[in-house]
């Protein structure tokens, strides 16, 4: 159990469920990353990314699979982690991350902050709490995943140092491309 700015960062209990799944993860959004790829004749291909404003404001129900979250609970603390944050009483947001010791990684699944409870630091507790568990495992890398149109999420990747490595056409379970933003993890 870790506590930073008096939010408690510990891992999620059974009794932690119903309160993970009832948080507000939806999101406002008038910004998506686009994915521009393009091929010519000698086989090369480019890989273009931009931020596209969009014509109108967008609200987005997060993307959030109930059995993940069941099947968490479950894991072996070798296999991975979930973790809540809490403050007074209150459950806050969450992150879910796996751990691959044959590549020396450690993958966010899923990090959540309720929206009554952004820009509270929350996010950023979780992250860091994450990091550690990273480096207590002996992870070099920790990678976080998100949608193109989470541009929230995908600033604050950026703000939190992840850059940019990668994307993955039809990732999510609704279709939606993934991006992936990592660190390196200092032992």
């Amino acid at each position: 159990m870790v506590s930073i700015d008096s939010t408690t960062i510990r891992a999620a209990t059974p009794d932690d469920l119903a309160a993970c799944l009832a948080l507000d993860l939806s999101y406002e959004t008038d910004y998506v990353w686009q994915i521009d790829v393009r091929g010519d004749e000698s086989g090369a291909i480019a890989i273009g990314l931009r931020t596209a404003r969009l014509p109108r404001l967008m609200r987005v129900s997060y993307p959030r699979a109930a059995a993940l979250l069941e099947a968490a609970l479950r894991w072996d603390r070798a296999y991975g982690a979930f973790l809540v944050a809490e403050k007074s009483g209150t459950l806050r947001g969450y992150v879910l991350m796996r751990f691959d010791p044959e590549r020396s990684a450690a993958w966010i699944a899923e990090i959540g902050v309720g929206l009554a409870f952004r820009r509270q630091k929350v996010g950023t507790a979780l992250l860091n709490a994450a990091y550690a568990q990273a480096q207590t495992h002996g992870m070099r890398h920790l990678s976080v995943e998100t949608q193109t149109k989470n541009y929230p999420a995908i600033c604050f990747c950026q703000k939190n140092g992840l850059v940019f490595c990668g994307y993955n056409d039809l990732y999510f379970a609704n279709g939606d491309v993934a991006l992936f933003f990592g660190q390196t993890v200092r032992l």
